[in-house]
């Protein structure tokens, strides 16, 4: 019997996992940072404020249950040695004939790493809580500035990067100050709220067609947001962004700029692009070893259009799931197949009512886009406990412009000091 493991609980390897399970010929291990499958694309909803984390998040070990040959394994991955076909983790060894990488990528800084302080990214539920406490906590402290003048540092939000994380992070923000706190503050008003996208590239979303993208910037403004394109960030600090020469000041920051592959790719010593992701061959298989197969954020295709399959869910779902049919096809004495990427659009939405859907030919913007965003979203969600919570918290969301997740949730859980050293 043959054991692989997989490297990740996400899309990818979840639904290898998923097929894997079916065949009484192999084992699997899975090993996972997390104790839980996240729905990613609506991470920033969890930011700002219109889900909880158990909403979008499901415990791996439910997921797979009903699938006896399967061992689930909350772990971080150190280092893989693909010579003597073995993977180290914080716990233990793991022997594999076949191994999945599926880790994902991590938000990127572009060699500034220190600005993380300043402009968290949105990768993780404890990144998005962190932003929800950033965003609320502004509005908190603009509201008991007294000072006569406006407390427009506090009430300025700056987003940077303008693909599909950035405008939905921005969109949400202004429909929040416009909608959701406009009646539950005194002092300030919320709608003045200040909220700048920028953009190093000449436009926004630039994997959607121009007319899309001007279409977001239309829907954007109307709520309020400022996009700004070939705009380069220079430098970030606790008192805001600098663009050159010129300096917004801010006391909230959002990264939405540039992925980065782990560590654990460069430690394999195969060829990699130049986000540090594994090039892979049309069977997804890393050329140098073939039975170790990449999939999802962490693998460099580009055998099918000449360019890299984007980071989406339904990519990582599909390769996940014919790499795992690849597996059991050589195991039962066929030959491999290539991987060909079946293209189910992209979406971005922009805030109630409003997103763009691009399918083919299919290119949409406004409530229909959005109605489509939603269904698509909804179908990916793992679980029927997820999808009913999060259509009813939508509907509620919808209905009503309220947030039931508007909780700003401090880091420190300890009532008394820690005592000394000495006791």
């Amino acid at each position: 019997m043959k054991h692989v493991v997989i490297a990740g609980g996400g899309f990818a390897g979840l639904n290898a996992a998923k097929v894997l399970g079916q065949s009484k010929r192999v084992e699997v291990t899975l090993i996972d940072r997390e104790n839980f499958h996240l729905f990613q694309p609506l991470l920033y909803q969890v930011a700002m404020a219109v889900l909880s984390p158990a909403d979008i998040s499901s415990p791996i070990r439910s997921i797979l249950s009903q699938y006896s040959n399967i061992k689930v394994f909350q772990g971080e991955v150190i280092n893989v040695d693909p010579h003597h076909n073995r993977l180290t983790t914080d716990f233990a060894e793991f022997d594999y004939d076949y191994l999945l990488l599926a880790c994902g990528v991590k938000h990127s800084y572009f060699g500034q790493e220190n600005w993380e302080e300043w402009a968290p990214g949105l990768k993780t539920i404890e990144q998005a809580i962190e932003i929800r406490r950033r965003v609320l906590t502004a509005f908190e402290k603009a509201e008991r500035n007294l000072s006569e003048e406006q407390p427009s540092k506090q009430l300025t939000f700056v987003i940077v990067g303008g693909g599909p994380t950035g405008v939905e992070l921005a969109g949400a923000i202004g429909e929040m100050s416009r909608y959701t706190l406009a009646r539950d503050f005194r002092r300030i008003d919320p709608a003045s709220t200040r909220i700048i996208l920028l953009e190093a590239g000449d436009r926004i979303l630039p994997s959607f067609s121009d007319k899309l993208a001007r279409r977001a910037v239309r829907d954007l403004a109307s709520l309020g947001v400022e996009v700004r394109t070939t705009s380069k960030v220079s430098r970030i600090s606790g008192d805001g962004v600098e663009i050159g020469s010129e300096k917004i000041y801010s006391d909230t920051v959002l990264w939405a700029a540039g992925v980065r592959a782990p560590v654990l790719a460069r430690k394999l010593g195969v060829k990699l692009d130049s986000q540090g992701r594994i090039i892979v061959e049309p069977d997804l298989s890393q050329g140098v070893y073939p039975n170790i197969f990449v999939a999802g954020d962490l693998a460099n295709f580009s055998h099918q259009t000449g360019r890299p399959l984007p980071g989406l869910a339904p990519v990582a779902l599909q390769q996940g799931r014919f790499i795992a049919k690849n597996i059991l096809r050589e195991i039962e004495g066929n030959s491999r197949h290539n991987f060909a990427y079946r293209d189910k659009g992209q979406v971005a939405t922009i805030g109630r009512g409003r997103a763009v859907v691009e399918m083919g030919k299919l290119k949409i913007g406004g409530f229909f886009a959005w109605l489509l965003w939603l269904i698509v979203h909804i179908y990916y969600l793992t679980g029927f406990k997820n999808r009913l919570f999060v259509i009813m918290n939508w509907a509620l969301s919808f209905l009503t412009f309220r947030r039931g997740a508007r909780l700003i949730v401090s880091k420190e859980w300890r009532f008394y000091e820690r005592p000394d050293d000495g006791g």
